[in-house]
């Protein structure tokens, strides 16, 4: 491996987790050995082993994995390493209680889990800045490591903050952001329910109130981006210190998905590319049963992988899926079967990932992952599942020309960071966002219809125009901005479907005095005199649209054409029969769509058909439903994955004749893939 980059566009990586703090230092130099004989060139280590370097304040030894850190230049094995922040030692919270997080109603988050702290302590702060310059100084000259992860997981297990110091810090947030309390009164609304603020004194993290969480949502809107403000300024501490002592070519990434963040800022300040952790067995497991989730299991997971792509173009795979899960209540579930972990690992693969790290290469024998399995059991015996991975290994080596290649896809799901941050606070507008970004999904992945999310507030006009349609099922609040960029859009040739209940809001969170749907009304020709959720006692209004019915559900947009917009659809079976359900209107040289309801499974799939998008790909290859299909392109190259979610063989054709990658054969006609198989075409 040249240098330090997993992503440098060569060829496909495989890693793993491992943590030699939890082992004999007899097994190290058996299980990097095996590791490396079963195609394992990364490990990822240091990210819970703060106490290993500094296990009283102030005092520093090195030895432990300076040792470990020999022996993996002894055998040839690549490292990244991690900063220990997440979860500090015993005698820090001890001492330093002001570091860890709290509850809503002040209660503090105590030692004994992990990522017990606040991102807002200055001792915190003070006390990670020395650990990481330590950690820094010392080992990133080292030759084995190759790149560093910051913390673990940012915003896992507590997304929501409400310390002294996080009080402290969301005042001075409030201050930059405001600059005087009237203007901060004005776009909170605190005239209502008497709430205006004369002191920044006043000012709090969300506490314990009447009603719960029933709070000003102007406030809380603010609150999640304090949050976020709070995640990229601390991974900025730790990432400005680590490229003071980096070598050349060494990157520095985190693993995170999570609330209450914008990963694109994050992605932009601190880091060379975005990780994942990629679970697709959690949708097997008891909570997706007991809830009456609607999923497609282990499918599902695709979703998060385009989300990752969105934010980081150049992405890897930090932890993947090779054992069963089960360490909380609700997340037991079953062990891979054979040919799910080549299933999973090549899922992210298609979307876009050049790097996949196994977690975790022995399952913990202690601690609270006892049944957080990884690629081997407790004996650490060869198995199944290693046996899998080595096969893995194999077709990684024939797919070395699709390593640098992009994901492509002609259609865009538009996401700005306050509208779901909204979406999370406010209960109309959850509502109708989870049902339609479900809908979406499914007809998506069911009429093999390849998509990438679009974070609307981080692209510009050039990027968002290599799609063909931009759906924004619900772009409650809007921006001049924003609406600046979709026109540019429009007008240079593409097209923008909106659903129901866009432009109420301003950036704010409250509600706008215009005519609805606020400043999206020209580009759409639309007027909404009148809107209503669904009643539950009515059957799902629909319209006919060009002889297909479309369903509007849950929430209705009442429309009228202004503007030169065009009727297109108008509802049945409601009492406002009549009433205009679809309206579209030309811009330059594009078009806008608005649609009054929720999107649910079958709308999303008539407007694919109608707006010709569904299975791009059908002259090329016809698949069941239970198929997934992704496509990567290079050098005027396409390569095209199929993947089987389903336990049985099924038939899928070839419409034209193509290359296999992993054989090297030429294919054509009718071929069966075998239960969780997957194929790597080149058209």
């Amino acid at each position: 491996m040249d240098k330090g980059n997993i992503l440098q566009g060569d060829r496909i990586i495989l890693g793993t987790c491992y943590y030699p703090e939890h082992w004999d230092k007899s097994l190290w130099e058996d299980d990097l050995k095996r590791m490396l004989a079963n195609g394992i060139e990364v490990i990822r280590i240091a990210e819970f082993a703060w106490s290993k370097v500094e296990a009283h304040e102030g005092e520093f030894d090195f030895t432990f994995f300076d040792e470990f850190l020999d022996l993996a230049e002894k055998v040839g094995m690549k490292v990244i390493f991690c900063t220990p922040t997440a979860t500090p030692p015993a005698w820090l919270t001890n001492k330093y209680p002001e570091v860890l997080n709290a509850r809503i109603d002040g209660t503090l988050i105590r030692h004994g889990m992990r990522r017990h702290y606040n991102y807002n302590s200055p001792k915190y702060q003070e006390l990670s800045a020395i650990i990481v310059e330590k950690f820094a100084e010392h080992y990133a000259k080292r030759p084995c490591i190759i790149g560093w992860q910051l913390d673990n997981e940012f915003n896992c297990e507590e997304w929501e903050f409400y310390s002294e110091s996080d009080t402290i810090a969301f005042r001075e947030f409030a201050k930059k952001k405001y600059g005087t309390l009237e203007k901060l009164n004005e776009a909170w609304g605190t005239t209502f329910w008497n709430q205006t603020y004369t002191a920044w004194e006043e000012i709090y993290v969300p506490r314990t109130t009447p009603g719960g969480n029933n709070q000003n949502p102007h406030y809380f809107l603010d609150y999640k981006r304090f949050i976020a403000d709070s995640v990229c300024r601390y991974a900025k501490l730790q990432s400005d210190i680590l490229k003071k002592y980096i070598k050349p070519g060494d990157f520095i990434t985190t693993n995170s998905l999570f609330g209450n963040m914008d990963h694109c800022r994050l992605t932009k300040e601190s880091l060379d590319f975005m990780m994942y952790d990629s679970y697709p067995n959690f949708g097997y497991c008891l909570d997706n049963y007991k809830n009456d989730i609607p999923t497609l299991n282990d499918r599902r997971w695709s979703i998060n992988l385009a989300e990752t792509r969105a934010i980081s173009g150049k992405f890897g795979i930090m932890e993947q899926q090779s054992g069963s899960t089960g360490n909380h209540r609700g997340m037991e579930g079953p062990a891979p079967r054979p040919g799910q972990i080549t299933l999973w690992t090549m899922q992210s693969i298609a979307h876009g990932a050049d790097y996949v790290s196994y977690f975790r290469w022995r399952t913990c024998t202690m601690g609270s992952e006892i049944y957080w399995h990884g690629i081997l059991d407790y004996s650490g015996r060869d198995n199944r599942r290693l046996r899998e991975v080595g096969e893995i290994h194999k077709k990684l080596t024939k797919l070395d020309e699709v390593a640098g290649s992009s994901y492509r896809a002609e259609v865009g799901l538009i996401k700005e960071y306050d509208n779901c941050w909204d979406s999370e606070l406010d209960v109309w507008h959850g509502r109708i966002e989870r049902a339609s970004q479900a809908a979406w999904f499914n007809a998506l992945q069911k009429s093999h219809t390849p998509f990438d999310f679009c974070y609307l507030d981080h692209m510009t006009v050039e990027q968002l125009s290599k799609y063909k349609v931009l759906v924004y099922s619900h772009a409650v609040i809007l921006t001049e901005e924003s609406v600046a960029k979709l026109t540019a859009y429009v007008e240079q040739g593409g097209t923008v479907l909106f659903g129901c209940r866009a432009g109420y809001k301003d950036k704010t969170g409250k509600c706008v005095m215009l005519k609805l749907p606020g400043l999206i009304q020209e580009l759409c020709g639309t007027d909404i005199p009148e809107y209503s959720y669904v009643a539950p006692d009515d059957a799902v209004p629909y319209a006919e649209w060009n002889g297909e019915k479309l369903p509007a559900a849950v929430f209705n947009d009442l429309l009228a054409p202004v503007a030169g917009g065009k009727v297109e659809a108008e509802y049945r079976d409601a009492y406002y029969e009549g009433t205009p359900a679809l309206i579209s209107k030309e811009t330059g040289k594009g078009k806008t769509y608005y649609f009054g309801g929720t999107f649910n499974e079958e709308a999303a799939a008539v407007f694919l058909r109608q707006l010709g998008l569904a299975e791009p790909y059908r002259e090329a290859v016809e698949l069941p439903e239970c198929c997934e299909i992704a496509v990567r392109e290079k050098d005027g190259k396409s390569y095209l994955f199929v993947l089987n979610y389903s336990k049985e063989p099924v038939e899928i054709k070839l419409n034209k004749t193509v290359s296999n990658l992993y054989t090297g054969a030429t294919e054509s006609g009718t071929v069966m893939l075998p239960g969780y198989g997957t194929s790597v075409y080149r058209l």
